[in-house]
């Protein structure tokens, strides 16, 4: 019988891609193995998860590779040490695999246990999704890659790393989705055509403004650094209409809760400054923050010491030397058991 994956939250997804990656590259280290069990303890949807992503790994692994004639020459020369530019182009063309994110990249060239083949189940639905935001965007950024387009009307977006929007222009109304990750948008003034920024059913709309925009799986946060939006989320009942101002923040649920904040307009995005700023926040949390400028996997072990709150200023420049910074702060530790795969435990 199949998996019903549709109850799996998705972070448990990612979190048992990440176990999967991780026990095939250290299926002998006792404290990888403990803290494994421990995880699956913790929730009963890590465990789901578990299954279902073992169940979806062992179902690839019978079949038959879908286009093994495209992609697999890239994976192999990866696997050797190559980059896959000797790979002819007509192999790449329309490659399944064709790198867009640079994590996806560096999972092919990991030498992980299960076959290239099963490249949908290995790197989880996380990876995989922003594959296909990918194909859909008409802008992309790279792991720890930033950056800024102008627009039609010379309006500036900065895109933060592993973020993806589409552009529509039209005579009414300028929009820009947002499909993953985190922009910022300086928006010049027209009152004749609105600026929208959507991400999902989460609208941003503003006449001329600067402010910032980050979509995850949660939700949606959306922090003014100058000017004045609105917020709307009308897909929910009661529909979400919030007012931001400079220096004010909100963070809308994808099931309509809304968080309102403040910071020091200087703080917002500043990540265009390589600054990781945080102010007692999650330890889980600012992690995340962390993830897009680092071309590997980092695993909490701990759901508890991913709950301990942080207070720090962090370079995003050298994101190792942060999460040591930031590990170091909680007196936990941080292990390279693998090139790519960075361990984050207790002390």
């Amino acid at each position: 019988m199949a998996a019903n994956t549709d109850a799996i939250p998705p972070q448990a997804s990612r979190e048992a891609t990440d176990w999967l990656i991780l026990l095939q590259e250290e299926p002998d280290d006792q404290d990888i193995l403990r803290a494994f069990a421990a995880w699956c303890d913790a929730d009963p949807a890590h465990m789901q998860a578990w299954n279902a992503t073992r169940l979806a790994a062992d179902v690839m692994a019978a079949g038959v590779p879908e286009h093994a004639d495209r992609w697999q020459p890239f994976v192999h020369e990866m696997r050797a040490g190559g980059d896959g530019s000797s790979v002819s182009s007509s192999s790449r063309k329309d490659n399944i695999v064709r790198p867009t994110f640079g994590r996806r990249k560096m999972l092919l060239g990991g030498g992980l246990a299960i076959a290239a083949s099963l490249f949908a189940a290995v790197v989880g639905p996380g990876i995989v999704s922003r594959a296909v935001t990918g194909w859909q965007a008409d802008y992309v950024t790279d792991t720890a890659e930033m950056r800024t387009i102008t627009l039609a009307d010379a309006s500036t977006v900065t895109m933060a790393p592993e973020s993806a929007i589409r552009v529509r222009f039209e005579a009414g109304e300028r929009h820009i989705a947002l499909l993953g990750g985190e922009a910022f948008f300086d928006v010049t003034p027209d009152p004749e055509r609105p600026f929208r920024v959507s991400s999902e059913d989460v609208d941003v709309t503003v006449l001329g403004t600067g402010f910032d925009v980050r979509r995850n799986d949660v939700g949606t946060l959306v922090a003014v650094e100058h000017g004045l939006v609105r917020v709307g989320f009308d897909a929910i009942t009661p529909p979400v209409h919030e007012m931001l101002e400079a220096g004010q923040s909100a963070s809308v649920t994808w099931q309509g809760a809304v968080a309102r904040g403040s910071l020091p307009a200087g703080q917002i995005a500043s990540w265009r400054q390589n600054q990781l700023i945080a102010q007692d926040q999650p330890l889980g949390t600012v992690i995340d923050g962390l993830r897009r400028y680092y071309a590997g996997r980092i695993i909490i072990t701990d759901d508890t010491l991913a709950t301990r709150t942080v207070t720090g200023v962090y370079n995003l420049a050298d994101p190792l030397a942060a999460l040591r910074g930031i590990a170091r702060a909680q007196n936990a530790v941080v292990r390279q058991v693998t090139p790519w795969v960075l361990l984050v435990s207790a002390s």
